[in-house]
């Protein structure tokens, strides 16, 4: 997996003629951040923020020498909190889908994390209309499940119901207050299902992965007009994955490449 991930970066440095990104020394870039989102983001006992999204920035900025500086956010605040100037850069996963190029440019793919479906053990329900019309489905607002959701399921009958962030799904659906949870599938299967609390509940059907809603991975967000900013988190990311920093951050928090397909 390394090699792969270093082979097809190399070639795409060689190919663009990239040598590196530029030097922001001196510089501050503020990078927005939902840090309820384990293991893409989240915070240790200690309070410091921690996370395979959070380690993937930092290398960034180390590549570019900038000193980056961490905004909370919630997840819906997120494009607001940027188009507002709250910060620079959305760092914490988001998906790219075409609704949200409308409003703000991406880097270059940065991971991929599937949709899925997640339901009490022995509950039988898929991700589907047919199975679950009449059930109360969780969802984090703001999020590319919430607007799968609402608008492939709501409207046939599938009650959705969003929250504030990732861990009141997992609250209410513990409780009983919802029948399934549908999120990505990374955070689903590091952030609930491996964890004691989660160990009653499984993910139900196949992923989730329609272009039109979940777009083609997950990637840092920035102002439309920041085009140097892109150009060189671009650049930055290119090295990373090439030098192999990349694939060390990912080992540290997944046993399969969390990149997908190149």
């Amino acid at each position: 997996m390394n090699k792969m991930i270093a082979a097809v970066s190399l070639a795409f440095l060689t190919a663009s003629g990239v040598a590196g990104a530029a030097d922001w020394s001196g510089k501050v870039l503020r990078l927005g951040v939902d840090p309820t989102y384990p293991p893409l983001e989240f915070k240790n006992q200690d309070g410091t923020l921690t996370g395979f999204g959070v380690d993937i920035a930092d290398a960034l900025c180390a590549e570019l020498h900038a000193k980056c500086v961490w905004v909370e956010s919630s997840w819906d605040g997120m494009i607001p909190g940027l188009l507002a100037r709250k910060f620079d850069a959305i760092a914490s996963s988001m998906t790219v889908t075409p609704k949200r190029q409308e409003q703000i440019a991406f880097s270059d793919k940065v991971s991929n994390a599937p949709a899925r479906l997640v339901v009490k053990r022995g509950v039988d329900l898929q991700p589907t209309v047919e199975s679950l019309k009449g059930k109360r489905i969780g969802v984090e607002q703001g999020s590319t499940q919430e607007a799968f959701a609402k608008a492939v399921w709501g409207k046939q009958g599938v009650e959705i119901l969003s929250y504030q962030n990732q861990d009141q799904v997992y609250a209410d659906l513990v409780v009983g207050r919802l029948d399934a949870a549908l999120q990505g599938s990374i955070q689903a299967s590091y952030g609930f299902l491996n964890k004691p609390v989660g160990k009653d509940y499984t993910f139900a059907g196949g992923t989730l992965d329609s272009p039109e809603f979940f777009g083609v991975g997950d990637g840092i967000g920035v102002r439309k007009n920041d085009v140097e900013l892109r150009e060189d988190l671009n650049k930055a990311l290119a090295t990373i994955l090439a030098n192999g920093t990349y694939a060390k951050i990912n080992n540290k928090y997944f046993d399969f490449d969390v990149y997908g397909a190149k």
